[in-house]
This record gives structure tokens, C-alpha cells and sequence, in this order.
């Protein structure tokens, strides 16, 4: 009768330090992968403050400029292949703004409106019969000479100041 106690007691020890055993495994299994959860949610958001300083790039005047300029083109049809093409790369970063700041996607918002306004202010301004060169270079003219027109950079510097915030 004692060794049937004894080895019940054996047992019943070797039970309980197996589950308190199995709960510490459990408890650090959790603990792992909530950091794990974390580390991919900034990882997603350093990707998204990518993207977004790409796209900030990309519809910056002077690039946008050269890169939808054709020879030969008018104005009217210079000032719709800028404005489509803003637009575009616009609505192809749209879900990003899911991953950043409301102060940072309003600030690439109003970068893409602000672009939007002077191309049209400006190309609306031309005679009927300019060129797509005349559109170009009234644009760069004035991003040479007005501070507001360099936004993309303070655009960017917005951007690079909170995804160092996430490192």
C-alpha cells in the first residue's frame, strides 16, 4: 500500500510539473509571437513610409516634367498627360495611407493638390496654340522662384522624420 501511495504521489508531482512545465511554454510561445506581430506591423509601416517617399518623388514637378514630356505635344495635352499621370501614381499609393499618420497622408495629399492646381493654373493661363515645351518651362520657372513650389521636399523630410520614429 505505501509503494502504490508513494508512486501515486511520483506521479501526480511529475503531472503537475509537466503542465506548469507545458503553461511556461505556452506563456512564451504567446510572448514571441506578439512581438513578432509588432515587429511585422512596423515592418509593413516602414514599407508603406517607402512607398510613399517614392510616390512623393515621383509626382514632384520637376520629375513628373521630364518624365511625361513629349516632343511636339501641346499644352492642353502636356497639362492633361501631367495631371492623369499625377493622379495615377496618386491612386496607386492610396492604401498606404492606412500604415502612416494623418498628418503625413494629409501632406501628401495636399502636395498631389497643390501640384494639380498650378499645372492647371498655369497651362490655363498659355495661349491656345502653346506647346508642351511653353507648359514645361513656365512650371520650372516658377518652382525656381517660389518656395512653395519645393513642398515635395518638406513632403519628404515629413515622411523620413516618422519612419525614423519607428526604428
Amino acid at each position: 500500500m505505501l509503494d502504490t501511495t508513494m508512486a501515486l504521489t511520483v506521479l501526480i508531482g511529475v503531472m503537475i510539473a509537466g503542465l506548469v512545465g507545458y503553461l511556461f511554454y505556452l506563456q512564451r510561445k504567446t510572448k514571441i509571437e506578439e512581438q513578432q506581430k509588432v515587429q511585422g506591423g512596423q515592418h509593413l509601416q516602414l514599407q508603406a513610409y517607402e512607398r510613399l517617399t517614392l510616390l512623393v518623388d515621383r509626382i514632384a514637378l520637376p520629375n513628373l516634367i521630364t518624365r511625361v514630356n513629349q516632343p511636339g505635344i501641346s499644352a492642353r495635352e502636356m497639362q492633361m498627360l501631367l495631371t492623369r499621370t499625377l493622379k495615377e501614381e496618386f491612386d496607386y499609393n492610396i492604401t498606404q495611407q492606412i500604415y502612416v499618420s494623418a498628418e503625413a497622408w494629409k501632406a501628401i495629399k495636399n502636395l498631389k493638390e497643390q501640384n494639380t492646381l498650378v499645372i492647371n493654373q498655369f497651362a490655363n493661363a498659355l495661349p491656345p496654340q502653346a506647346t508642351g515645351l511653353d507648359l514645361s518651362k513656365v512650371l520650372l520657372e516658377y518652382l525656381m522662384t517660389d518656395t512653395k513650389g519645393n513642398l515635395h521636399e518638406v513632403v519628404s523630410e515629413v515622411l523620413s522624420y516618422e519612419a525614423k520614429k519607428l526604428l
